[in-house]
């Protein structure tokens, strides 16, 4: 398992590096899956976030050892995205069921005048 060191950004070579893989291939990856997407600094400069290098490492994973097609990776990763994007919108659901719940117990445990 390949450990990301905690920082903010990471440039371009840094994220190679860490992933033994060519400047171009982080490059090319970025026209071929919207997921992996650096921010631009002013002097143009690629910065890969934390979440950047997570997607560039599962990209690599999927690519090179479970043996994906760049199609069949990019289908792979937004089908990811998506349970997760659900997962935090349910989760935001039970969060605003449970606080009306608890304003109704509230409401019915006040004395009635």
């Amino acid at each position: 398992m390949t450990q990301i060191p905690d920082k903010l950004y990471f440039k371009i070579g840094e994220v190679a590096e860490l992933l033994q893989l060519k400047t171009h291939v982080l490059r090319y990856w970025e026209t071929e899956f919207s997921a992996l997407q650096p921010v631009k600094s002013n002097s143009n400069q690629r910065l890969y976030r934390r979440k950047d290098v997570e997607t560039a490492l599962l990209i690599k994973e999927l690519l090179y050892r479970q043996g994906f097609t760049i199609a069949g990776a990019r289908k792979k990763i937004q089908t990811e995205k998506n349970i997760v994007v659900k997962s935090e919108s349910s989760l935001e659901l039970l969060a605003e069921v449970k606080r009306d719940l608890e304003r109704l117990r509230n409401t019915m445990q006040q004395p009635s005048e």
